[in-house]
């Protein structure tokens, strides 16, 4: 059983969205750019995903989007920026906690670091699956589901298309 404390300092970062240290083939956009660190599951959580997200000034870490299925929350632990939910956009700072939960468009969120230090934020979620999430930005939505791989090791099967490039429930019966 791993042991169930974990310091934030100690959180080993992997880097997520557009990587300026690889060759320009990405498909990207460089305005998605942050840092993950997986908590839960280093320290055995079982129903709820905890990681730290660190944004570099000007970036985000994800497109704006919501949730059907999963509810999240983030705290602010450094930095500043602001955060869009559905047509509001609001000023977050250190300390603030912020709720989105799972229904439609109307709770689509992105957190942008607008400062010129780098944004530190807990983001703790339910670990439901499969996972549907809307995309209002590009119309697109995404269909998700994490099961077990060959390995035992959990793997993410992902999905996303435009509702106007859907297929009809009969089509191929």
């Amino acid at each position: 059983m791993p042991k169930p404390i974990l310091n934030v300092a100690d959180v080993e970062l992997r880097r997520i969205g557009h990587d300026p240290d690889t060759s320009a083939g990405s498909n990207v956009p460089e305005k998605f750019q942050a840092r993950l660190g997986d908590i839960g599951r280093r320290i055995g959580a079982r129903k709820l995903g905890y990681n730290l997200t660190v944004v570099p000034p000007g970036h985000r870490a994800w497109p704006f989007h919501n949730h059907r299925v999963n509810e999240e929350m983030f705290f602010v632990l450094e930095g500043c920026g602001e955060v869009r939910i559905g047509r509001e956009t609001f000023p977050i700072r250190q300390g603030d906690v912020i709720a989105h939960p799972p229904s439609g468009v109307d709770t689509a969120h992105q957190i942008v670091n607008t400062s010129q230090a780098e944004l530190k934020y807990l983001a703790v979620s339910t670990r439901e699956t499969p996972e549907v999430c809307d995309y209002p930005d590009s119309g697109k939505f995404a269909v998700m589901n994490v099961e077990p791989g060959p390995d035992g090791k959990p793997r993410l099967w992902r999905h996303a298309a435009r509702d106007k490039d859907g297929l009809d429930y009969w089509d191929g019966e």
